[in-house]
C-alpha cells in the first residue's frame, strides 16, 4: 500500500481545523459520516477514535478499511477561509480497549485545550457519569490521496434557494436540512470507496436535490502551493448526507445523518431520497441528556459483554494529569 504523505502545508490546514466529518462503509455499503476529530501524526497516519458506546465505527473499518476524512467546518479555527482537505485511505482498528491516553497524549491535550468544558469529564464527579467516554478505540487512517478543496461558496442574495414546497417539507430530514446552511453528501465512487463532499441539497418533492458540480467534488481552486487532484467521479447507489455543527469551543454540539439512495437525476444534478434520520442527540431537551446518558452506558456494556471482557478501569490520573495544566478558563 502506498501512502500519500501530506505536506506541511496542507498539514497545517487540518491541524487547525477543530472537527471532520469522517466516513465508513456500513455493513450494507452506505458511507456513514459522523464529525469526529482527527489526530495527524508525525509518521503520517491521521488518528481517530471511537468509544466503545459508538463502537460502529471500528466495526465497519474492521470489515472494510475503506474510509474517507472531510475538513470542512472551520468553525474555532480562526481561518474562516480555509480550504477544505479531503483525505481518502484505508483504516486498521485492533480490537483493544484505550483505557489512558497511551500514545494519543497529545491528541487529548489538544482537545482539553480546544474544549475546555470536558475537563470536568476527568473529575468527580463528572467521571461518575463519563467512564464510558474513555474507554476507547484507536483507528489509524494511512492516506492514500490527499485532495485540497476551495472553500464552500457564500450565496449571493440572488442565489438563496426558494422555500420548500409543502411535499418538500414532508421528506424525513428536511426540517433539518432547513437549519443548516450546508451538509456533506457521503456517496461512492466506481470501485466503492467513500468520497466527501460539502455541499448545499435543496428540498424537493422527489428527495433532496444535489448539483453536479457539488457531486463531482472536484478541486478546482487551492492556495498557492498545493497541489490538487481531481476526485473520482460519485456513482448512484446508497448514500448519506450529514449535517452538524459546534461553536468555538466546541460546544453547542448537533449532528444528524440522513441516509437514502443517490440517484442520477439528469444532466444537471443528483438526488438523495431519504430513507431514514439518525438524530443521536435528539432535540437538547434534558430528557434526551438522560436518555443518551442511558444509550451510551447500555451499548458499552453490550459491547464488552459480547467479548466476555469486564469493564476496564479508566486511568483518571493520566487524563487529569493532561487536562489540569490549562485549567486556568
Amino acid at each position: 500500500m502506498t501512502t500519500t504523505p501530506i505536506d506541511f502545508e496542507v498539514g497545517a490546514i487540518i491541524d487547525a481545523y477543530r472537527t471532520c466529518e469522517f466516513a465508513t462503509l456500513g455493513p450494507d455499503g452506505t458511507p456513514l459520516t459522523w464529525p469526529t476529530a482527527a489526530w495527524r501524526r508525525a509518521d503520517g497516519t491521521l488518528l481517530v477514535t471511537t468509544s466503545l458506546a459508538f463502537a460502529q465505527k471500528a466495526l465497519n473499518v474492521r470489515r472494510d478499511g475503506r474510509v474517507a476524512l472531510l475538513f470542512s467546518d472551520p468553525t474555532g479555527s480562526g481561518r474562516a477561509d480555509a480550504p477544505q482537505v479531503f483525505v481518502s485511505g484505508t483504516a486498521t482498528c485492533p480490537d483493544e480497549i484505550r483505557t489512558g491516553p497511551d500514545e494519543a497524549a497529545d491528541y487529548w491535550r489538544t482537545l482539553f485545550e480546544r474544549q475546555p468544558h470536558s475537563r470536568s469529564y476527568v473529575r468527580a464527579p463528572g467521571r461518575w457519569f463519563m467512564d464510558w467516554y474513555y474507554l476507547r478505540l484507536f483507528i489509524t487512517v494511512t492516506p492514500t490521496r490527499v485532495e485540497v478543496r476551495p472553500p464552500l461558496a457564500e450565496l449571493t442574495a440572488a442565489e438563496q434557494p426558494a422555500p420548500a414546497t409543502p411535499a418538500a417539507t414532508d421528506l424525513p430530514g428536511a426540517d433539518l436540512i432547513a437549519r443548516f446552511t450546508s451538509a456533506v453528501l457521503g456517496a461512492r465512487d466506481a470501485s466503492g470507496a467513500p468520497l466527501l463532499v460539502r455541499t448545499r441539497p435543496r428540498a424537493t418533492a422527489d428527495g433532496f436535490a444535489i448539483a453536479t458540480d457539488a457531486a463531482e467534488g472536484i478541486a478546482t481552486d487551492a492556495p498557492d502551493g498545493i497541489a490538487t487532484d481531481a476526485a473520482d467521479g460519485i456513482v448512484p447507489g446508497q448514500a448519506s448526507l450529514l449535517v452538524h455543527r459546534h461553536d468555538e469551543r466546541l460546544n453547542a454540539m448537533h449532528n444528524a445523518l440522513i441516509r437514502g439512495e443517490l440517484r442520477a437525476d439528469g444532466d444537471d444534478q443528483w438526488t438523495l431520497v431519504p430513507q431514514k434520520v439518525v438524530e443521536p442527540a435528539g432535540s437538547g431537551r434534558i430528557s434526551d441528556a438522560f436518555r443518551t446518558l442511558r444509550t451510551v452506558r447500555r451499548s458499552t456494556a453490550r459491547y464488552l459483554e459480547r467479548r466476555g471482557l469486564p469493564r476496564p478501569r479508566v486511568q483518571w490520573d493520566q487524563f487529569q494529569l493532561l487536562a489540569t495544566p490549562n485549567d486556568d478558563t
